[in-house]
């Protein structure tokens, strides 16, 4: 969703939750309605966009995550307040090989855009859904970024009102590709009845394990590599029930922590959801270049990051 209003939404509850983040845990807020989210984006295309170059042929058959650190960009087309993955995505590409270079030599790094394929929108649209996906031709221009740095692709989904698994299930095109997994923002899942923005969306660890179940079923189904599933996670309220979700062969999964604010109130948020994180899923983090510097702060550096406990494999910056 689009600059402003999601930016103050999110700032507005996490600073409630740096406050209470020594205290009892879940904090308690009032979240400011949204009223900048994108309109409705056009429907995609009707099949799959042609003229993609094959994936290299020496796909690994082990875990992406074994022994490397994944290292990503988020956006999507014509928002730039979504990340910097936008516009000129050779530029972009350009500056996350350079963000990558600061990086301690010590893991091999694998390159990530994480493209936001449904757009939580601030319209009902015809099926009163509150989200439009991205079009073929857009998936096939963030995948072709993705190969020519030898990377990996997630497509972000931010449902709206629908349901996570279909949604997922709408890019089965694109999943059945042995470089692309996908990212669940579970902030911007409401109930029927619920506007997005009006609070905080949900979803439950038996709903992220529907999605991990199709995930490896496509695994084996099409002989493909492992995939990546990201469940995005600004604060523990946003995940109920976490141990619904299971271990699943040929899926790797990474809570993604996106904390907002000082280095001091991200890895309150952090320590959090790390101790329900179930010991099957790795750990991901999650830094933004306006809203984590704010006031002055200083955005935290590689050698911070890496010095979490427990490490993160998977490190996203918007």
């Amino acid at each position: 969703m689009a600059g402003v209003g999601r930016r103050a939404f999110l700032t507005a509850i996490l600073a409630g939750a740096a406050t209470t983040a020594c205290g009892s845990g879940e904090p308690f807020f009032s979240p400011p309605r949204l009223s900048r989210l994108p309109p409705n984006q056009p429907p995609p295309l009707d099949g799959p966009a042609a003229g993609l170059r094959s994936f290299p042929a020496q796909v690994a058959a082990h875990s992406v995550l074994d022994d490397h650190l994944l290292v990503g960009y988020c956006g999507a087309p014509g928002s730039p307040a979504l990340g910097r993955m936008t516009g000129d995505l050779q530029a972009a590409s350009a500056q996350l090989r350079e963000l990558i270079a600061t990086y301690p030599r010590g893991r091999p790094v694998v390159p990530v855009v994480e493209l936001i394929a449904t757009t939580v929108n601030s319209a009902p649209g015809p099926d009163g859904m509150y989200r439009s996906r991205a079009s073929d031709d857009t998936i096939r221009r963030y995948l072709e970024a993705a190969r020519a740095m030898d990377g990996q692709l997630l497509l972000d989904i931010q449902p709206g009102r629908a349901d996570f698994l279909p949604e997922v299930q709408a890019f089965e095109r694109w999943l059945t590709e042995p470089d692309v997994g996908v990212a669940l923002d579970p902030e911007w899942a409401v109930e029927p009845g619920v506007e997005p923005g009006e609070e905080f969306g949900r979803t439950t660890g038996e709903e992220l394990d529907g999605v991990a179940t199709y995930l490896a079923s496509l695994v084996a189904r099409h002989g493909l590599p492992e995939k990546i599933m990201v469940y995005h996670q600004v604060a523990v309220s946003v995940v109920e029930d976490i141990a619904g979700l299971k271990r699943h062969s040929g899926v790797a999964v990474v809570n993604v922590v996106d904390g907002i604010g000082s280095a001091g109130a991200k890895k309150a948020t952090w320590d959090m959801v790390m101790k329900r994180r179930p010991p099957h899923v790795n750990a991901g983090f999650k830094l933004f270049y306006q809203e984590d510097t704010r006031g002055g702060q200083a955005l935290m550096q590689p050698e911070e990051v890496l010095a979490l406990n427990p490490e993160p494999v998977y490190v996203v910056y918007e």
